[in-house]
């Protein structure tokens, strides 16, 4: 009806905003979980702004760069990917061609701005965007921190606590990102089913493939799949272990997760971060190791023991050998070897 006044007109000049630029990226044939992916993002940032797009300012965009980076302490890629997605919007909305601009100061007195410049977004400049102060454990330190996370399992039945069945949780977790070479957000989406078994590979048993569901996406894309082959015995008996005297006891048969909550629930990806910087700080180890070092530390180790770089590579799901490159950190120890093997035959 003509002459009836809204009652929230803020709030239905945003949903009319958000609906017209969903519009704008189904006429460009963009794929629905993308469109859903940046409309969630407009929102989180609407939240965090506590303001109306037609009031953002690049001082907005200034303090949640800071906190995605310096609190939520997310990668480069993600935080550019969130940034892209308010620019793209902020530029739908100025664009003449749509009308927003006159529409918002008519109704408010204000206009929406390009708030997104070349001084407060991260830019694309190459593939990579691995943290590259990030780098693998040594093979002591690695083995220190297993070693801890199985004391963690008796220690804990010693004192009578309850958080046994967590804490042998967790400790197979770490073998398995780090004996699988998987990021921790593979990890924590695997399923019970996942595993299978390798014809080539008949040792071990129903664990010989791991198929990951949910590997590291390309933009627009769905998550991407692959299969890694176990390739550590002893990893191969941990994991085999929890499936079948651990996982039981938690007492959710029918929930399809891998690593399941005392509660019933999944693990959750930033639970693995406080579990690893809780064992890595108690040993007093770098800050500089995280959960991703697992996985620099698979692809160096695998290196360093010989294995054929181009089976490293699909291994972990890269489709360029300079991305495995940079994962690459060989120790003092082998590059002398590695030099003694390449000069040895010059001195025959």
């Amino acid at each position: 009806m003509t002459g009836v006044r809204q009652l929230h007109p803020e709030d239905a000049m945003l949903e009319a905003m958000l609906s017209g630029w969903r519009s704008q990226q189904l006429a460009r044939n963009l794929s629905q979980a993308t469109i859903d992916d940046r409309l969630r993002i407009i929102r989180h940032f609407q939240r965090f702004a506590a303001d109306y797009p037609w009031r953002w300012s690049p001082g907005h965009m200034d303090e949640w760069s800071t906190s995605l980076t310096s609190e939520q302490h997310l990668a480069a890629s993600t935080v550019r990917g969130y940034q892209c997605a308010v620019r793209l919007f902020t530029e739908f909305l100025v664009d003449p061609r749509y009308g927003w601009a006159p529409a918002c100061e008519e109704a408010f007195g204000t206009f929406p701005m390009a708030i997104c410049h070349e001084w407060n977004t991260i830019p694309h400049l190459q593939d990579y965007e691995g943290r590259p102060e990030a780098r693998p454990f040594s093979r002591d330190e690695l083995q220190r921190f297993l070693d801890y996370a199985d004391e963690q399992v008796e220690r804990t039945l010693r004192s009578g606590r309850k958080g046994a069945l967590a804490a042998y949780r967790d400790a197979t977790i770490f073998k398995v990102i780090y004996g699988w070479g998987l990021r921790r957000t593979e990890a924590a989406k695997l399923d019970l089913l996942d595993f299978g078994r390798n014809p080539k590979a008949a040792r071990f048993g129903r664990y010989g493939t791991l198929l990951v569901r949910f590997g590291k996406a390309k933009r627009g894309q769905p998550p991407r799949r692959r299969n890694v082959l176990a390739v550590m015995d002893w990893a191969v008996e941990a994991v085999a272990d929890y499936v079948e005297n651990v996982r039981p006891r938690f007492g959710f048969p029918d929930h399809p997760a891998l690593w399941v909550t005392e509660r019933g629930g999944r693990l959750r990806s930033a639970q693995i971060n406080e579990r690893f910087a809780e064992y890595r700080d108690a040993l007093g180890l770098p800050t500089a190791l995280v959960p991703h070092s697992l996985r620099h530390s698979y692809v160096t180790h695998l290196t360093e023991d010989g294995v054929d770089r181009r089976f490293i590579q699909q291994q972990v799901g890269h489709e360029k050998d300079s991305s495995t490159a940079i994962y690459t950190h060989v120790s003092d120890d082998f590059m002398d070897t590695a030099l003694q093997r390449a000069l040895s035959p010059a001195f025959r």
